[in-house]
């Protein structure tokens, strides 16, 4: 016999499941119902639409697995999504507008980080572009960071070149099928790695595009990686004895990034003025002339004490450090050091402390494996465990070698030991004349200046090193085919203090297809969504200076693009 608890007991597990099982049914039904609304836009597409993109599954001469209508979520339009193959591991996709929105333009979209994956540009798509992106070779769902490099040389060469070209190939292929026609135009968008790939693809392959955008590029891409090994290299020895982030209260984590503050004063206090505004940015670094060894001397700590207001002489070293770059045993400078006004940029990727954890996440991207798989001729073996621990001794004489960053040495970057992978990964060649005089190409470089991942400094280098060798050191020459602009206050590809937003692509193509040379770029900067500081980035070697009502420099209601002359 059941009692009366156990059947209160039982009555009340039973309505609960009844609530859950309801739940579960309205759940189901509201997403049939999403589900449903979503299809219906989907089948904004004609028959006729829908037939030519399902189709595209037949390709004879492409290996395609999805085609199918999809929504975009920028705008609602609907489009043609397809998925596709290249052998033996490059994944691509493309996001064809419909026939009616197309506006007859080829973009290939660029890449981030070490890539891995598909990424979607739905603006460029709501714009009219056909679009094309690639995983490079490799998913980092199980091979993240560098590890797809591990003993493969034929990820490294995707990786390296032959995925983007690969899938321009078959984008094309795909616009030609879809729309009946070629594109009438073609271009690249891309920053950082993206960036990388715009270089790669105007020197290696000229033909692939009318256009091209290259943000932040990672270009020196061995040395940028060597720069950021080197570099942690330099806050981790001695037991973080230089670290910048400070332990105000013994208790083992680094809770202050007060020492970062108070450099970056002293920058500023040196050198913002020098445009004629003091606005918290130093726009021309590359002309301060900032010492830290006799620019911080107040401020130096007395011997045997430290504190999150005063400087040892272990981080000085940090500092100056940071500021010089690496450079091997002979003097040889590997990759230059970072720019100064860009001190507060430093804690996210090289300064450990308690707000990153002591930097696990960005460690592995600037450099906790690169040495490990993408540097050397024959790897040297796998990361250590907890690439933090950098007293850990890496197993050498395992059947699978451990290989520690710690341990990597700046010598090997001349020796020839990384010559393979340089040949492979790096777009360094200066001589773009058959990119931008055979082929009539455009090309529009940007960098932010206080970007302390990739330094500007190694972009405006080579910028000139391409005056020099394709144009025969004419300026006015090699602005006629590709144009350099510097964003004072910019990070990596976008944030920081300065203005940083504007349409990368639009200045290209009206370059490209009217003839009309960005002369200027009028960039923003919004806090909250609103914007409080806009001025024209310059063609290099211009520089943005103030021409605005007299009096006004300070002032930011007076921060306007059009109170600013480029000279």
């Amino acid at each position: 016999m059941i009692s009366p608890d156990s059947c209160r007991s039982l009555s009340a597990r039973y309505a609960h499941h009844y609530r859950l099982a309801n739940l579960k049914s309205l759940l189901a039904l509201v997403g049939l119902v999403l589900g449903f609304a979503g299809q219906t836009q989907a089948q904004t597409f004609t028959a006729d639409e829908r037939a030519a993109c399902e189709n595209l599954l037949l390709a004879r001469n492409l290996t395609i697995t999805l085609a199918t209508p999809r929504v975009n979520p920028e705008g609602g339009d609907s489009y043609c999504y397809v998925r596709g193959i290249i052998s033996p591991a490059i994944h691509f996709h493309a996001q064809l507008p419909k026939r009616e929105n197309w506006n007859g333009r080829y973009l290939m979209w660029g890449d981030g980080g070490k890539d891995g994956d598909l990424d979607y540009a739905d603006h460029r798509v709501a714009e009219g572009y056909a679009v094309t992106n690639s995983n490079l070779g490799h998913d980092n769902g199980v091979e993240p960071g560098a590890s797809f490099g591990f003993n493969n040389r034929q990820a490294e060469i995707d990786f390296g070149y032959r995925a983007v070209h690969l899938t321009v190939m078959a984008g094309k292929v795909l616009v030609d099928s879809y729309y009946g026609r070629a594109p009438s135009y073609s271009y690249f968008e891309g920053c950082s790695q993206g960036g990388r790939q715009g270089f790669m693809s105007a020197q290696r392959y000229p033909g692939d595009f009318d256009g091209i955008v290259a943000g932040a590029p990672a270009f020196d891409y061995q040395g940028l990686n060597a720069s950021g090994t080197w570099n942690l290299q330099r806050v981790f020895r001695n037991n973080l004895a230089g670290n910048l982030a400070v332990d105000t209260n013994g208790d083992g984590s680094y809770d202050s990034l007060n020492l970062i503050d108070v450099l970056h004063e002293k920058v500023l206090q040196q050198c913002d003025a020098n445009d004629g505004i003091s606005d918290g940015l130093v726009s021309d670094p590359a002309n301060c002339n900032f010492d830290p060894s006799s620019d911080l001397s107040d401020l130096m700590c007395p011997a045997d004490s430290s504190s999150d207001s005063c400087f040892t002489q272990a981080q000085l070293q940090t500092i100056i450090d940071l500021y010089s770059g690496p450079a091997d045993d002979s003097g040889r400078q590997v990759y230059p050091g970072k720019m100064p006004g860009s001190e507060l940029r430093w804690p996210g990727y090289y300064i450990p402390w308690q707000g990153n954890r002591m930097g696990p996440s960005k460690l592995m991207g600037v450099a906790g494996d690169h040495m490990n798989y993408l540097f050397y001729e024959e790897d040297p073996g796998v990361t250590v465990p907890d690439v933090r621990d950098v007293n850990y001794i890496p197993d050498v004489d395992a059947v699978i070698p451990e290989f520690h960053w710690i341990n990597w040495d700046i010598n090997d970057f001349y020796s020839g030991k990384g010559d393979v992978m340089k040949s492979i990964t790096d777009a360094t060649d200066p001589d773009l004349t058959r990119f931008l005089v055979n082929e009539d190409g455009k090309m529009i470089i940007y960098h932010g200046l206080v970007d302390t991942l990739i330094i500007a400094q190694d972009t405006i280098d080579y910028y000139n090193d391409m005056v020099d060798t394709t144009f025969a050191g004419s300026m006015a020459e090699a602005q006629d085919k590709a144009r350099l602009f510097l964003a004072p206050g910019m990070g990596h590809c976008r944030g920081g203090p300065g203005p940083d937003t504007w349409d990368k692509l639009a200045p290209l193509v009206d370059w490209v297809e009217n003839g009309t040379a960005p002369e200027r770029i009028t960039a923003t900067h919004s806090t909250n969504n609103v914007v409080d500081n806009e001025r024209p980035l310059c063609v290099f070697p211009q520089q943005a200076r103030y021409t605005g009502p007299r009096g006004g420099a300070d002032n930011p209601d007076n921060w306007l693009a059009e109170n600013f002359t480029c000279r």
